[in-house]
């Protein structure tokens, strides 16, 4: 079998030549446009990639700052209140004036802690449990002695205690 000679005729050579001249200018049109995309896409690479940069150090910036704040702030943290509280007073049926007035005795014990750093009154709270556990009060005519069941040291001092009956 044999093919037509379209080769020879002068319409298929035209349209063969135009399809091959449309196939290359429209892969130049292509590369072109893509060219275009690619450099808009490289901009904003590059683009982003300085505002990355830039935020990191202002990131930096603000976390130097933030740790300076905290340390100052840890140094500045102080005792600012007492609360002391007796937990069994109902145990031996005390009334409530008696408890207010041990309750304010301890406070005024330990109001020499008002003001100071945390980390000191915490470092001195052994002692201050030997304070208060060695005083000794009287309430109606009865001697008892403090017990500190709980201390919590924070920017307020809570101290839980309990009466013990002297013998």
């Amino acid at each position: 079998m044999r093919f037509p000679p379209y080769y020879r005729s002068k319409n298929f050579q035209h349209f063969f030549s135009g399809f091959i001249i449309g196939m290359m200018i429209s892969w130049i049109i292509f590369l072109f446009i893509y060219g275009k995309m690619q450099e808009e896409q490289v901009k904003i690479i590059h683009k982003q990639e300085e505002q990355i940069s830039d935020l990191k150090k202002e990131k930096e910036i603000w976390q130097e700052d933030f740790k300076r704040l905290n340390e100052k702030n840890k140094r500045l943290l102080t005792v600012q209140d007492l609360s002391v509280k007796i937990t069994n007073a109902g145990k031996f049926r005390l009334d409530a004036l008696s408890v207010f007035e041990v309750e304010e005795s301890v406070k005024e014990d330990l109001s020499h802690i008002l003001a100071k750093d945390l980390h000191l009154v915490y470092n001195s709270r052994d002692l201050l449990e030997k304070v208060i556990e060695n005083k000794q009060v009287q309430i109606n005519d009865r001697a008892y002695r403090l017990k500190v069941r709980k201390m919590v040291i924070y920017t307020t001092f809570i101290i839980e205690l309990e009466l013990i009956l002297e013998k």
